[in-house]
């Protein structure tokens, strides 16, 4: 899926909390890779508690994906948890990229 689908289709916003062992193991990385290929704009960043926080703007299928990816991680990483919340039309991230924010 490329960005343009995301802008054709219905497009949803999700915000995701996922802790475990998610920090200093290449997670926010790792979600930027998949993000950018599924074609979803926004971010994430490490929480002071340990968790890591993904904001995501794209079609649903798009979402569903990055979830399943969100379980998993990347190699070193052990997730316990994912928390999703949908977030309410109209409260989209900005830019067009998916990026990792530093805190």
């Amino acid at each position: 899926m490329n960005a343009e689908r995301a802008t054709t289709q219905q497009a949803d916003t999700r915000r995701f909390w996922i802790s475990g062992r998610v920090q200093s193991v290449g997670f926010r990385f790792f979600v930027e890779r998949c993000a950018t290929a599924l074609g979803i704009r926004g971010w994430v960043r490490n929480l002071p508690d340990g968790r890591v926080e993904v904001l995501a703007f794209g079609a649903p299928d798009a979402l569903i994906r990055l979830e399943a990816s969100l379980h998993s991680g990347p190699r070193g990483a052990s997730v316990e948890q994912v928390i999703t919340e949908t977030v309410p039309q109209g409260d989209e991230p900005g830019p067009d990229t998916f990026a990792i924010r530093r805190n």
